[in-house]
């Protein structure tokens, strides 16, 4: 493939990722615009409201200027009084990721990879400051410079990982890697067990919370239902919902994490989430929510066991390929930087699923970045340093220990 049909090539991928996340929120509203409607409301309202969902899926702050009647509802003094929606769905920037990565690997194949890479982060970057001019309205008015640069950004990601997929198959060799295989062996077995040990941490803690979310979902599946009738939606009102929950569904897995390593989140202002202590106030008519607890669990401090235990297996599986290579001080900088990995993976989740969802109470939606970053960092640090130990029999002594 020649330079030129590279570029459309890659092009063409990064404008299909664009298309297929702002159609899934506009078919729907394209059907309620001519069913429900009648075709009586100008089209560019609900293109307008597509693209906004698609940019706050990436966390894109957009800023709505409440209609009259419902500020009076709410209390506001003003009807220009602003809502800055600031959570991101995270639906659609894994849905954004996941894509990317087929984008790189497909774009990675070409005899081009690198133009053809930066081709493709070039077009997305330019859809993505088209669609968010095309939103601007001084109803809701999202982020120009957020709105190009952060769904660009979670596009680079999945890209690079779908190029360093084929470029570890076909074992090519980068400039960055000649750069890491030049540093001395013992760092890089600490920086790699830890990267390595950090990421499997932190992927395992979210598969306990999904499973966890899972089994929520099932035991409440009764509540569920009951808000669902209580909506009074018709059949593409309940799809328009579905898909709303379905684009939810990463943030509230997320949540669920922060809920196992200690701090939990807040659904509103004032209230709080947590193994220890629950506290709900109103909650918005959102009816996976019926899912969450209620009350306080008799052994809720148990789920403070989940990233202990994680950190304590992932350490005990990687500790004796690494046994023999480390003194037991290195090894302690292994577990440190098992949990710094695994405590910036879960903090940086954490950080983009919360955030404000709306005004009044919904101000304060999500876990406390810092905090649960904090309490992850500990917990994880302590089990992997305790994985390390028991697995990992360090030959080589401390100080000529040993050898005495």
């Amino acid at each position: 493939m020649n330079r030129q049909l590279t570029l459309l090539f890659a092009a063409f991928e990064a404008l299909l990722v664009v298309a297929i996340g702002i159609a899934i929120p506009l078919v729907p509203l394209t059907l309620l615009w001519g069913i429900h409607y009648g075709l009586a409301i100008d089209w560019t309202v609900f293109w307008r409201a597509a693209v906004d969902i698609w940019l706050v899926g990436h966390g894109v702050d957009i800023t709505v200027v409440l209609d009259p009647t419902v500020s009076k509802s709410l209390g506001f003094a003003a009807a220009s009084t602003p809502v800055t929606i600031t959570m991101a769905l995270l639906g659609f920037a894994l849905l954004t990721v996941l894509l990317g990565v087929r984008a790189g690997r497909r774009v990675a194949e070409t005899s081009h990879a690198l133009l053809g890479t930066f081709a493709s982060l070039a077009t997305f970057g330019a859809a993505s400051l088209v669609v968010t001019l095309s939103a601007l309205h001084p109803v809701a008015h999202p982020s120009l410079w957020q709105g190009t640069l952060l769904p660009t950004v979670v596009f680079a990601v999945g890209l690079l990982i779908g190029s360093q997929v084929v470029n570890t198959r076909s074992r090519a060799v980068g400039p960055v890697r000649r750069w890491v295989l030049g540093w001395p062996a013992q760092v890089r077995t600490i920086v790699a067990t830890s990267l390595r040990g950090g990421a499997i941490a932190a992927a395992g803690l979210l598969t306990v919370a999904s499973i966890a979310t899972m089994l929520a979902i099932i035991t409440s599946y009764a509540e569920i239902i009951r808000l669902y009738e209580a909506l009074h939606t018709e059949v593409l009102g309940g799809i328009a919902v579905t898909l709303g929950q379905i684009a939810l569904l990463p943030n509230i897995i997320v949540w669920a994490a922060s809920w196992l390593v200690g701090p939990g989140f807040a659904i509103g202002t004032g209230s709080t989430v947590s193994p220890l202590a629950t506290s709900l106030g109103p909650i918005p008519a959102i009816p996976v929510l019926g899912a969450l607890p209620t009350g306080d669990f008799a052994f809720g401090f148990a789920g403070l066991l989940a990233p202990v235990l994680v950190g304590f297996l992932v350490a005990a599986v990687l500790g004796p390929r690494i046994a023999g290579e480390l003194r037991r001080r290195e090894l302690a900088i292994v577990a440190v930087g098992i949990g710094l990995t695994a405590a910036t993976i879960i903090g940086l989740l954490v950080w983009a699923s919360a955030g404000s969802a709306g005004p009044g109470r919904l101000n304060d939606v999500g876990p406390q970045p810092w905090v649960v970053t904090l309490w992850a960092f500990v917990e994880f640090s302590v089990a992997a340093g305790l994985g390390l130990l028991t697995s990992a029999r360090p030959e080589r002594a401390d100080d000529g220990f040993m050898q005495r």
